[in-house]
């Protein structure tokens, strides 16, 4: 062993230890180990940020944004509704979610994925009385085992292309990994389903997704093209039973018209007033293909609702400069802001009214509130209690939560001059039609420019999160919000590092101690420990991580054997991608932690036999299909 390489493989057994440790964030750790390299002369300085402009970090980044374009139009929850059972068992349940959390993934974020699911899940643990666990975990692991399937499912496949590309032999392309993961995340999902029931432990929910806030009140409007006009009442809340909502009132030419009959026909332009949770509402509208009252871009409407009178119904006296009268909202609140409402840049957020709040005893009409502050009142929680007022009229009372729409600044300055106090922005995907069929096209363009080889997988994908900011899918303001800026990091810091393990011999050297200590020169073993060896480091530290840290030592391996490398990368790709162990292995594990109520020694007990089949079925299926 030479001197250059011990001290790369003392970096890097010291990076591996410090992420076990989880003492600091995995990208603080590769930033340490990148430095550390050009420090001690391993690697020269100006090759030190060359991974930042690596094609799989490109990649990852773009595949991040989209994924965040397909989630914030809601274009997945069509999808949701036709596929997820509405009343079956628990495992055609648990079978219709881990199969739609794999399909999803396969071809946006895996985390994405999962954080879409997860408030259907917990819904339906509700309703069929299940431990949300029992159905989470499953949902976990489907979303996990969908990602090794395509090039874009996963940022460890991305990385094992590049490293492929560097050989001279071309980047893996998009169904390169179909093959293989396909065959083991079907045997996994077959799995998980038949078995899920005994070996997921029953664990009570330790805590919530943030806070509970009781059900909204909020008025969804009928359009003149809603399917919902014709139906009655009855049919409607027939379908608003699948989202845990009901309709407590109707209004109609303005006329609150409370508990109506059930067999009353519903016509356009109605205003249905829909009690519902938070994540209810939205699906909600999307299944029923209503509007939220406060959306709809009616002048006429909204000239009524902010200059009505809340006494007498009658239009309330015009106040302004000129007029020397002054009304009773602080007189340094923002003077008509309504435009700001049709910004890309709004975001939903609950807001709590404060005791002392100079909100209490007023409506939105009385303060003007879309005019002065530009924000939107979409719905009330107040603790069980009904109100037949209209929401704009509705007097605030101490202790209700509203959920508004509007500019974060706005929102902010409105909740510091009324005395209310944000509680958190809410991630509700309202519906809407067009943004949601421009992500999905947008979307399957880049799959398919990158899957047919027209241009490389990184220009794809680069050209759709273009496309997605011109036409506006995502803000163009907050669409680096979208990028998991520590695993860029880690993954711009781990590559040049990885390239030293080449250069010094590093790599070599570990690959021959495999095969001479493990292997005993057998390839089919030494690709049975390249796959369970790197499927270890993925249980206990970053997955990304892992595949930079293992592609060079599998490299080296199959060069030792003069044995076709592309198995051994595809064993590093599907190692990888399989943490099933431990909570910290994948992001999707640690998600569902605390709301699954699950100890750290909660996961091996699926997670073992998973992995165990992921090498029974891995192995066959690389020998088969990448040829030693």
């Amino acid at each position: 062993m030479t001197f250059d390489q011990g001290l790369i493989l003392a970096i890097l057994a010291s990076s591996i230890a410090m992420f076990l440790w989880g003492k600091w964030r995995h990208d603080m750790i590769a930033m340490a180990a990148l430095l550390l390299a050009v420090i001690t002369g391993l690697l020269p300085g100006s090759d030190a940020f060359a991974g930042f402009g690596h094609p799989a970090v490109i990649t990852v980044a773009c595949i991040l944004v989209l994924s965040a374009a397909l989630q914030q139009s809601g274009a997945v929850d069509v999808l949701t509704r036709t596929i997820l059972p509405q009343s079956a068992g628990p495992t055609v349940t648990i079978a219709a979610l881990t199969l739609l959390a794999a399909l999803l993934s396969a071809f946006m974020n895996n985390v994405g994925a999962l954080a879409l699911l997860m408030p259907v899940a917990l819904q339906i643990a509700t309703k069929q009385g299940l431990p949300p666990g029992k159905i989470l975990m499953p949902l976990a692991f489907g979303s996990i085992l969908g990602g090794m399937t395509t090039l874009i499912g996963t940022p460890p496949n991305l990385i094992v292309a590049g490293f492929r590309n560097r050989l001279g032999d071309g980047s893996f392309t998009m169904f390169d990994f179909t093959p293989v993961g396909l065959a083991i995340t079907l045997a996994g999902l077959v799995f998980i389903v038949i078995f899920s029931r005994w070996l997921v432990p029953t664990r009570e929910r330790s805590g919530a997704q943030g806070f509970e806030t009781g059900a909204y009140l909020t008025e969804a409007r009928v359009g003149d093209n809603s399917k919902t006009a014709g139906m009655t009442l009855q049919a409607i809340n027939r379908e608003l039973e699948k989202a845990d909502a009901q309709i407590i009132g109707l209004v109609r030419n303005e006329t609150r018209i409370p508990a109506p009959n059930l067999y009353r026909e519903v016509r356009a332009h109605d205003i249905l007033v829909i009690e519902a949770d938070p994540e209810g509402i939205a699906t909600a509208l999307s299944a029923l293909d209503l509007k939220l009252e406060e959306e709809v871009p009616d002048p006429a409407n909204t000239a009524n609702s902010d200059d009505e009178d809340k006494d007498t119904g009658k239009p309330a006296e015009k106040t302004g400069p000129d007029d020397g009268q002054k009304d009773d909202a602080p007189e340094d609140a923002p003077q008509d802001k309504s435009p700001a409402i049709q910004s890309e840049d709004i975001v939903l957020m609950e807001v709590a009214v404060l005791p002392n709040s100079a909100f209490i005893g007023r409506s939105a009409t009385d303060i003007r509130l879309r005019t002065r502050y530009g924000i939107n009142l979409l719905a009330i929680s107040r603790q069980g209690q009904r109100s037949m007022a209209r929401l704009r009229t509705m007097q605030m009372q101490a202790g209700d939560v509203l959920l508004m729409q509007g500019s974060p600044d706005a929102l902010y300055e409105f909740a510091n001059q009324l005395g209310c106090v944000p509680l958190a922005e809410r991630p509700l995907r309202l519906p809407d039609t067009r943004q949601a069929i421009k992500a999905s096209g947008i979307m399957a363009l880049s799959v398919i420019f990158a899957a047919a080889g027209l241009v490389p997988a990184a220009i794809s994908f680069a050209g759709g999160v273009l496309a997605a900011m011109v036409l506006r899918v995502v803000s163009p303001r907050n669409i680096y919000d979208a990028v998991d800026w520590p695993v860029i990091v880690l993954l711009a810091a781990l590559i040049p590092v990885a390239s030293v393990m080449e250069s010094t011999g590093a790599a070599d050297l570990i690959a021959r101690l495999l095969l001479d200590w493990v292997a005993q020169g057998n390839a089919i073993i030494a690709l049975t420990v390249i796959l369970i060896v790197t499927m270890t480091l993925s249980d206990f530290m970053n997955n990304a991580a892992t595949a930079a840290v293992m592609c060079p030592i599998a490299i080296g391996s199959a060069m030792q054997l003069g044995v076709n490398p592309d198995a051994f990368l595809m064993a590093v790709a599907v190692g990888a991608s399989c943490a099933f162990l431990t909570p910290i292995g994948h992001q999707n594990n640690t998600l569902i932690l605390g709301p699954g109520g699950f100890r750290f020694g909660d996961y091996w007990r699926m997670g073992l036999p998973l992995e165990i089949i992921v090498v029974a079925v891995g192995v066959p299926m690389l020998l088969l299909v990448w040829p030693l």
